[in-house]
């Protein structure tokens, strides 16, 4: 593509003025620290900037260095890893570091070959480590990025079909020029200017090279397929209570939530649950009380989630007793739903 480099020229241009200020972004003639970047990477693939900067500051505050983390106790990381979501990108930080640790001296490779191989760096991660960590030049895809390469291109294929399409339009821009600040340039521009929804062109450094920007209709890429109804599911928790404390139960390390704290519950199903049934899966026998219902949305369904409370002097010994406002800050935030729907 001809333009290639006036369009790189504009951009990093731009993106030397107005790229935006992160917890974890090297400022400018500063050498970015791996760690920090990998960390980031892993937080933000399933939440935003504003979310995920709170808990990136308190891993850092925690376990500043990847040795520090690779020492961590497992129960400490999924708790403060509550609220992120998909519970096994926490699992795989703890692996990811203990192999860093054990394996490469608690420093990170410098290349994106070696980085995909540690345990739970993705194509994309390992690519993004590579160049803004490092300034080897990588192809870095994240849905900023595809959404300005469906733009910039007017890429008619719909998305998810059209992902191959839209990385391969994005490698074309990819040199050995300042590849790190390249990858974050396409990163804030789809973040601030060329967002998903009313995308502000008339401030876009790069609208003169843009094919939707010409016909009249940027929002309408990337183009969409139909999306499926999400399932919906129903299931039963039980909030147990000594005094202040209530019991929680280690979820399984494998499958939904894994390996977290979380509120003895009826498994999740497309039927409602009677009472009696639900009862069959309660902690203990308990004059339990309906104290109403939470609703959660997972990224794959949606799940109605009816709370039952009762007092207790005694339990089985399988219970993890923890102050009220502890479960409801170390559980993944449908528990914490309910811990606060209950009354104190």
């Amino acid at each position: 593509m001809a333009s290639v480099p006036r369009i790189r020229t504009r951009l990093l241009s731009w993106y030397d003025t107005h790229g935006r200020t992160l917890p974890w972004r090297a400022a400018a003639g500063q050498t970015p620290d791996p760690y920090r970047v990998w960390l980031s990477e892993v937080m933000l693939q399933q939440t935003t900037v504003a979310h995920a900067t709170r808990y990136f500051l308190d891993f850092t505050s925690r376990w500043p260095t990847v040795r520090a983390l690779a020492a961590a106790e497992d129960g400490e990381v999924m708790a403060a890893w509550a609220g992120l979501g998909y519970y096994a990108r926490a699992r795989n930080l703890l692996a990811c570091a203990r192999a860093v640790t054990a394996n490469h001296g608690g420093v990170f490779p410098d290349d994106e070959a070696a980085l995909r191989a540690l345990p739970g760096l993705g194509a994309y991660t390992a690519a993004a480590v590579a160049a803004i960590a490092f300034n080897r030049p990588a192809n870095v895809v994240d849905g900023n990025v595809e959404r300005v390469m469906s733009r910039l291109f007017a890429v008619e294929t719909p998305t998810p079909a059209a992902k191959p399409e839209l990385g391969r339009l994005a490698a074309g821009f990819v040199t050995e020029e300042r590849p790190g600040d390249w990858a974050q340039a396409l990163m804030d521009l789809g973040a601030t200017v060329c967002r998903p929804r009313a995308p502000l062109c008339l401030v876009c450094p790069i609208r003169d090279h843009c094919a939707a920007f010409r016909v009249g209709e940027p929002g309408t890429f990337p183009r969409k397929t139909a999306r499926a109804a999400r399932p919906h599911r129903h299931g039963v928790v039980f909030i147990l209570t000594r005094g202040d404390d209530v019991a929680l139960v280690r979820r399984p390390p494998i499958g939904l939530l894994g390996g977290t704290l979380g509120l003895p519950t009826t498994p999740w199903r497309e039927a409602t649950w009677t009472l009696a049934e639900a009862k069959t899966h309660a902690p203990r026998t308990a004059s339990w009380r309906d104290v109403g219902t939470v609703t959660h949305v997972f990224t794959h369904f949606s799940l109605d989630l009816r709370v039952l409370t009762a007092p207790t002097q005694s339990a089985p010994d399988s219970l993890i007793w923890i102050r009220r406002a502890a479960a409801a800050a170390d559980t993944p935030t449908v528990f914490r739903k309910a811990i606060e729907l209950a009354p104190g």
